[in-house]
Formats: structure tokens, C-alpha cells, sequence
């Protein structure tokens, strides 16, 4: 037996997805296997390199996966032994997106694609494996909990950048070529020249049978197996591999991956038994890597003007709209949608920047509220706050004109991408709500020790915060604030209790909908206000209660206090759900009629719906409860 290759199966039977194949196929596996010395700094592909025929494994030494951006080089990964990476051949055909060079000298195991692709097709745990790698980058892939795993070839490394690819939206074909099974092949060649097509659906009742493409053109007529004047019948693959119309780009991918085909035909309900509705090619998934939200994040720091940020917001609106319209999790939406918000938000600040000059003091722009929580999907409000370094007391006067300066110019910048500035004021261009840091320690100290005593200062969406821009030591300073401020705080829980609850009732005595009376919104139901804010106020009063620090999404809030609460689990799973349902109902209305979506007009929703929306208000009474029971409501009763 070959020595070497025994070696290399000995090592790779330790990593997936190698340890689902059986020791006698990791040996033939193994035999094609080249091993690469790669010396410390040197590269083994860059960006934009053509893509080689085989993908790696380091079998010793540490590699670095890296990106530039705005000429600035980015380090995404580190590659330990048994880490995968340099995939991309396995799922695009354009250039490489990264550079992988060595940390330290390096063997680098090089696996031929043609021979592992029969393993991914035949073997079902290996194509789970690229699966679930492919569809979970994780923030930190060289931690030894992840040795192992997969390192994908993304320029976005956050944990969102595979669930991009799963609700990502796919331009194709919608008017394929269609051919009888009767048809001659020269005649669809010509048809297929004509239409500048790479393929032609061969059908029966308008139900695929089969496909021919230019491929099969290629291996079967161009080298004489089969004569000009064969019946397509005679050359076509079959059965088609179809697909629903709502596919995403990862599963495109991974059924062509796995089928080994170049094309999939897209039908009614994604079966061959129903309507041809077009034809999905490597070509579409192509186009399709260079429109993924990874690429918006490109595209947002690249700006340099709100009209250009305001171009990506648009495509944002798309990206949701499709989402939804695919019944993604709506928390898989509020990932992806939180990080390119942010991103939009920061880079308006350091387009503030370049035109105001540096920061004269260290300083963190938190977004605040909705943004805050990552709960934002349509153009609502922008609320923000400022917190500056201590500076002398001589230069604070200069500082916060500066800084004020600064939020000015971002917000305005906002503006023009259309987040319209907080109707109460809460923004970081409002003197009250841009100081030093010793002053927002102060005024947190004050919310929370004397509550209420000037009460139409406080807002409960100043504890709801992340940083956009700046310093984590200030925004970790306010956190402790906060934290070291909420012990044994009956007085602020009292407050914030009463607070929660001061919201009218979503539904009357009769179990009718409480509707507006009045105004523009006059017989509309205030989704917003009477059914979603309840509880967001519920969740994050509980959190800040049971401390639980850097959880700011009403969701996870919810989530997390089952864990932590675990005698009333059932409350805030349901509330978490519910907050879900409503908050789908929100953007929905929102979408349709490019509005806040705060007004729901509950004649235009079918009985089912007014249901589902009902039975989505039943846990707010519960929390109610719960709220009542945990904290002494009285002094602001």
C-alpha cells in the first residue's frame, strides 16, 4: 500500500468531512492528494487568481485568510490543522476572493475536486457537512471548538454571511427554451444559437422530461456519437433536476454540486410533474455571488455620498421583500438587515469624518432604540446618541461643538438614505443627547435612581443600545453603569414596570380590536404601540433585572429568560414567538404601502389573519401577570 497516502488518510479520517468516508475511499482519496510545502509569508493563491482544480486542508502550520478593502488588508480567518478552505471552485466559477498565505511554515494538503466530487454526490453527511459550513461561517473559525470546520471562501466574515445565501434571491431564465421530445437536434442547436441560450427543456404536456444543453452538444454531436439528425430524445439528460421558484442561491448550488449537472430547471412546485417556469444555469449563481448582501457591505464602505448609501438601502428593501416573500425566519432577516443598517450608519459618520477632519478626543456613536435592538426593517426613525472621552475642562466647549458638528452631518447623510431624524429629539445632534462620558454617567444615574422625577426626560429606548462607530470601552462603561445601578433598584423596576404597562390594551372587553378613534389613522389598529411595544418594554425589563448584558433584540431577550427564568419558560417562548408574528404583520403592512407599518387596517386582512393576529396578543396578558407579580407596582401606579 502506498505509505504516503496511507499517512494522509490516517490524518484527514479525523476531520469532516473526510471521517464520513470509509478508510478504503479516504485511500484512494489520498493517492491523488498533492502535498504542498508552503513557506512562512509566502501565498499559495491571492485575490482575483484564477481558481485551481483542487481544494486544501492544512495538515500543519497556520494559514492566513485574508481580504483587502479600501486598500486595507483584513485577516477573515486563521487555518489550523485539519481546517478546510479554498473552496470556492467547488461553488463559483469567478476568481478567487481572498488570499490565503502562511503565518508559519505550512503542509498544505491539495485535494483534486474532479476526484472528491463523487464522494459529495454519492455521500449524504459529506454534503451535509459542506451544507452546513457553506451556510454557517462562524465569527471566530479558528477556535478550537470549530477545528475542523469548513472555511468558506466569503469576503463577509460574520455569522450572517451563509444565511445570506440562503434567502438570497436568484435572477434566471423565466422564458426558457422549450423543445418537443420529437425535436431534431440540428434545428434546437440553431434555436438555441438564436436565443443565446445554454440549454433547451425538452417537454411533454409542458412538464420537463428532460434537458439538453451546450455541453451535451459538445460530448455527443460535436465528436460524431450521435449524428446532426437525432431526436433531442436521443441526447438529453433525463430526468431533469428541478426546482422550486423560490430557490435559493446556496441550495442552487449545492443541488448542481451535488447532481453534478450545469442546470436546473425551475417549475411550479419544483417538481417534474408540474409547469416549466425557467431554467436556472452556473451562470445565474455567478451573477448571483456578486449581488449578495457581503457585497453591499462592499458596496457601503465604498460610498461616498448618501445617494450612493441610499441606492444600497433600496436594495436592502428588495433583499427583504424577497425574504419574506419566502417565508424566511424573520429573525434571520433582522441579522442580516441589523448588519447592513449598521454598516449604512457607520459609514455615514466616517463620511462625516472625512469632511469635518479627525475626532479631536476618542468618542462611541451608539445607535439607540429599534436600530439598537437590530428590530429594523423599514425606513423608520434614526435615534442615536454621542458619548465623548473626558477632555480638559478648557477643550470641552470645542469637543462638543465638534462632535455636534459630526452627528449633524451623519444624520443629514441619514436623512438623504431616508432614515428621518427621532420625532422627540433622541438624536446625537441634540445637545442634550451628546456629552462626555462623566456626563452620560451621570444621567444614567439619575434616570435610575430618581425615576420619574423628571420624567419627560427618560426614555426607555435609551437602554437599548449598540455601538456603530468608536471606542467598546465607552459603550462597556456605560453597560457597568447601567448593571451597577439596577441592583436591588426596586424604585427603577417600579418605574419601568408601570412604564410597560401604561399602554392601552391591543383588545377591548368584547375581544374586538382596540381601533384608533380619531386622526389620520382613525378605525386603523396601532400594531406598533398597543401590541409590539409591550413587549419590547416587557423583555427588556426582565433582561436589565436578571442582568443580562449585551442581549439587546427582543427576541433573544425572550429567549434568553426562558433559560434563565425557567419557572415561567412558557411565557417567553410564547411572547418571543408572538413578538415575531406581530412584528411580521408590521413590516408586511409597512412593504405594501412604504410606510412605518405602524397602522394596521384590520378590514383589509382575511379572517385567517385577523385570527393569527388575535392569537398573537394572547401572551401580552400573561406578561402582564408576570410583571405584576415580579416587581411591587405602587409609587407610579
Amino acid at each position: 500500500m502506498n505509505s504516503v497516502a496511507e499517512n494522509i488518510a490516517n490524518f484527514l479520517k479525523e476531520y469532516p468531512p473526510f471521517s464520513h468516508l470509509t478508510y478504503d475511499e479516504l485511500i484512494e482519496v489520498s493517492k491523488s492528494i498533492g502535498v504542498i510545502n508552503l513557506e512562512k509569508h509566502k501565498t499559495l493563491f491571492k485575490i482575483d487568481d484564477k481558481l485551481h482544480d483542487s481544494f486544501y486542508v492544512v495538515a500543519s502550520g497556520v494559514l492566513n485568510l485574508s481580504f483587502i478593502a479600501d486598500a486595507e488588508e483584513t485577516l477573515l480567518n486563521k487555518c489550523y490543522a485539519g481546517d478546510v478552505f479554498g473552496l470556492r471552485p467547488f461553488f463559483a466559477k469567478n476568481n478567487y476572493m481572498m488570499t490565503a498565505k502562511a503565518r508559519e511554515d505550512c503542509i498544505i494538503y491539495a485535494i483534486p475536486i474532479k476526484v472528491f466530487k463523487p464522494y459529495v454526490s454519492l455521500n449524504a453527511n459529506v454534503l451535509d457537512f459542506l451544507l452546513e459550513s457553506f451556510a454557517s461561517n462562524t465569527r471566530n473559525s479558528f477556535d478550537k471548538e470549530n477545528s475542523g470546520k469548513l472555511v468558506t471562501d466569503s469576503i463577509y466574515n460574520d455569522q450572517t454571511s451563509g444565511e445570506i445565501q440562503y434567502f438570497q434571491s436568484l435572477s434566471y431564465n423565466k422564458i426558457p427554451l422549450k423543445v418537443s421530445v420529437n425535436s431534431i437536434v440540428k434545428e434546437v442547436a440553431q434555436q438555441m444559437t438564436e436565443n443565446l441560450s445554454s440549454s433547451a427543456i425538452i417537454i411533454d404536456n409542458n412538464y420537463p422530461i428532460g434537458i439538453i444543453t451546450d455541453s451535451d452538444l459538445r460530448c455527443k454531436i460535436a465528436n460524431g456519437r450521435f449524428p446532426l439528425t437525432s431526436t433531442v430524445e436521443k441526447i438529453m439528460a433525463s430526468p431533469v433536476i428541478t426546482v422550486a421558484e423560490n430557490v435559493s442561491v446556496a441550495e442552487a448550488q449545492l443541488l448542481l454540486l451535488k447532481h453534478n449537472v450545469s442546470h436546473l430547471c425551475v417549475t411550479n412546485d419544483g417538481s417534474d410533474k408540474s409547469e416549466v417556469k425557467g431554467v436556472i444555469s452556473e451562470h445565474d449563481l455567478v451573477v448571483a455571488q456578486s449581488n449578495n448582501p457581503g457585497v453591499l457591505i462592499k458596496e457601503i464602505k465604498r460610498s461616498l455620498s448618501a445617494k450612493e448609501l441610499k441606492q444600497v438601502r433600496e436594495k436592502l428593501t428588495d433583499l427583504i421583500q424577497t425574504s419574506i416573500a419566502k417565508n424566511i425566519p424573520l429573525q434571520h432577516i433582522y441579522n442580516i438587515s441589523g448588519e447592513i443598517i449598521f454598516a449604512i450608519n457607520k459609514r455615514a459618520i466616517e463620511l462625516a469624518i472625512l469632511d469635518l477632519g479627525s475626532p479631536p478626543a476618542r468618542f462611541a456613536w451608539l445607535s439607540i432604540g429599534s436600530q439598537g435592538r437590530k428590530e429594523q426593517l423599514l425606513l423608520t426613525d434614526q435615534d442615536s446618541i454621542l458619548v465623548f472621552e473626558d477632555v480638559a475642562e478648557d477643550k470641552y466647549r470645542d469637543v462638543k461643538d465638534y462632535f455636534l458638528k459630526l452627528a449633524k452631518r451623519a444624520i443629514s447623510i441619514l436623512e438623504k438614505v431616508g432614515y428621518i431624524s427621532c420625532l422627540n429629539g433622541h438624536v446625537a445632534s441634540n445637545m442634550l443627547w451628546c456629552k462626555s462620558l462623566t456626563d452620560w454617567i451621570k444621567q444614567y444615574n439619575n434616570w435610575m435612581k430618581t425615576p420619574g422625577e423628571k420624567s419627560n426626560e427618560i426614555s426607555s429606548i435609551f437602554f437599548d443600545y449598540e455601538i456603530v462607530f468608536g471606542e467598546n470601552k465607552i459603550e462597556d462603561t456605560i453597560t457597568d453603569t447601567i448593571f451597577n445601578n439596577a441592583k436591588n433598584n426596586n424604585l427603577f423596576f417600579d418605574f419601568l414596570g408601570n412604564d410597560a404597562l401604561r399602554k392601552n390594551p391591543p383588545l377591548n372587553f368584547f375581544k374586538k380590536f382596540n381601533l384608533e378613534e380619531e386622526g389620520e389613522n382613525k378605525d386603523k389598529f396601532d400594531i406598533k404601540n398597543k401590541a409590539i411595544m409591550p413587549l419590547v418594554d416587557g423583555a427588556r425589563l426582565f433582561a436589565i433585572s436578571m442582568n443580562l448584558r449585551g442581549i439587546n433584540n427582543t427576541y433573544l431577550r425572550f429567549k434568553q429568560l426562558a433559560i434563565t427564568d425557567p419557572k415561567n419558560t412558557d411565557t417567553y417562548i410564547n411572547c418571543a414567538e408572538a413578538f415575531l408574528v406581530l412584528s411580521k404583520f408590521r413590516t408586511l403592512e409597512g412593504l405594501k404601502n412604504d410606510s412605518n407599518g405602524d397602522f394596521i387596517n384590520i378590514e383589509e386582512l382575511s379572517k385567517a389573519d385577523r385570527e393569527k393576529l388575535k392569537n398573537a396578543l394572547n401572551p401580552m396578558k400573561d406578561l402582564e401577570e408576570l410583571i405584576k407579580d415580579k416587581y411591587q407596582l405602587t409609587q407610579f401606579s
